[in-house]
């Protein structure tokens, strides 16, 4: 008989602000989701802040949040937020949308 194997895969919305347009942030975030199997995007919004919307296991987007809040080297992230909703395999790989 096989293990029950349980999973904790979450969905996460980050949310950063400071200097973080115009410096290869989204790149950065991209790069790091795709690195750490996560899917979902990124995006820049009109207020000049970064939005990711995140799946996958909670620990790992943990693991992203973490790198966000210090951003690529020419960034300067002052402000970041996390909210955590419901896991809904909405997405099938990580990109960025305009």
């Amino acid at each position: 008989m096989a293990e029950k194997i349980t999973t904790n895969l979450s969905r996460a919305e980050i949310i950063v602000g400071g200097l973080v347009q115009g410096v290869g942030f989204r790149y950065f975030v991209l790069n790091t989701a795709l690195k750490l199997k996560l899917k979902g995007y990124v995006k820049n919004l009109y207020s000049g802040e970064v939005l990711a919307v995140v799946e996958g296991e909670k620990i790992t987007i943990m693991e992203l949040f973490e790198l966000m809040k210090l951003g690529p080297s020419h960034a300067y992230v002052k402000t970041f937020s996390i909210m955590w909703t419901s896991f809904n395999a909405e997405f099938t790989t990580f990109e960025i949308r305009h």
